[in-house]
């Protein structure tokens, strides 16, 4: 991902109401027009809504710029240099070549023998991917950190280009690989990323640092899994080239994961309750996906429709939401918090506690998801894919 901040919260936890907690604070016409596709959410534009900004106390600013040195030598090591980086080409038809067209043949062949739900949720996923745009801008109205210039010197501006850099082959890649696959609508596919980026997100972060590493740290690890499973199942449905491709951007993600992490943690030693404030209000909001507004100009709900498919195979899963709240408790040592103001210990003891309710919701999910219906999707030329 991108923000991928993967593709994912599993639409299920947004279906289902997801959980009740305290409050904790921080100061063309198209053939598919005549689809009847029952749903109640516009996802076209934001939804209305109270927006909170600059929650983060001025004073806390100084956290993050007495950081800058620490983020050089700690988190720019992530990052690749370009020369040793992987590019899209590398994993394509090369159409200088005088084998181009033999080898489009054979992708397609490869490509023949993959499932249209398969092919649902590698869409959605590089829909997710190339609204690349929208994630930059968010970090980039992030207090502390931002690019004041556009081309600041600092280690936090510096982090956010390059990682915007890396993240910006994924969507690439898949976008190229789906074009020369002839299974897909790309005119859909691309009406749907124009509406994504015309729509934003608004992901409850605030403006706030301590909020948005938290939900990229968390973003970060479901686009490794869900790539990481979508490599699985290409590998399963005979494609090794395109099981290689959704792998290389998944050791990607990882990597990018490592280091939001690492920021989180070394927030947690300097600020332990501030972040553990921080953590317990991220999860009060939900890990809300970045293509929540997905649209393709005829399903509303498309989001919700292709969360369910990438739920059903196993890519990204209501389990695994919870499986990463508990590893980040756990990476974090949130548990072993000591010094914590009287809120910071209910924050503690809510973050601690919340993924063994969020267990009961899943058992729900599993239930209600053998119930559900098959629908027609405008990405693979309205072919009908059970959700």
């Amino acid at each position: 991902m991108a923000l991928n901040f993967t593709p994912l919260l599993s639409f299920t936890f947004l279906q289902m109401g997801y959980h009740t907690s305290p409050k904790f604070s921080m100061a063309s016409m198209h053939r598919c027009v005549s689809r009847e596709i029952k749903n109640t959410k516009k996802t076209s534009s934001s939804p209305r809504k109270v927006q909170v900004t600059h929650s983060m106390p001025p004073h806390k600013i100084e956290i993050f710029k007495s950081m800058e040195n620490w983020v050089e030598e700690n988190v720019l090591i992530h990052l690749k240099p370009v020369e040793k980086c992987w590019q899209p080409q590398d994993f394509l038809p090369d159409p200088a070549s005088d084998g181009f067209h033999e080898r489009v043949k054979e992708l397609q062949e490869r490509a023949k023998g993959t499932p249209d739900d398969y092919f649902v949720v590698l869409v959605g996923e590089m829909i997710t991917e190339e609204a690349l745009p929208t994630y930059q801008t968010q970090i980039n109205i992030t207090d502390g950190i931002r690019d004041e210039t556009g081309a600041s010197p600092s280690s936090w501006a510096t982090w956010t280009r390059a990682w915007t850099a890396e993240e910006n082959r994924h969507g690439d890649l898949l976008n190229k690989y789906l074009y020369l696959s002839g299974r897909v609508d790309m005119k859909q596919i691309e009406k749907t990323i124009q509406y994504l980026i015309g729509a934003g997100m608004d992901a409850q972060n605030d403006n706030n640092p301590y909020l948005g590493f938290i939900y990229t740290s968390f973003q970060e690890r479901a686009t490794f899994i869900s790539h990481g499973s979508t490599a699985r199942l290409a590998n399963q449905h005979g494609d090794k080239s395109l099981a290689q491709i959704c792998g290389i951007i998944a050791s990607d993600e990882k990597r990018h994961e490592t280091a939001y992490t690492k920021i989180v943690e070394k927030l947690f030693e300097i600020d332990p309750n501030g972040t553990v404030l921080a953590f317990a209000d991220r999860m009060t909001k939900k890990i809300t996906m970045p293509g929540l507004l997905m649209y393709d100009g005829c399903d509303e709900n498309l989001f919700g429709h292709f969360s369910a498919v990438a739920q059903r195979l196993g890519v990204y899963t209501a389990k695994d939401y919870v499986d990463n709240l508990e590893f980040f408790v756990e990476r974090w040592n949130v548990e072993k918090l000591t010094g914590l103001s009287s809120e910071g210990r209910k924050a503690q003891d809510y973050v601690c506690g919340l993924a063994q309710r969020l267990r009961k919701l899943e058992e729900r999910a599993q239930e209600k998801a053998k119930q559900a219906p098959t629908i027609p999707f405008s990405w693979i030329l309205d072919r009908e894919v059970r959700l």
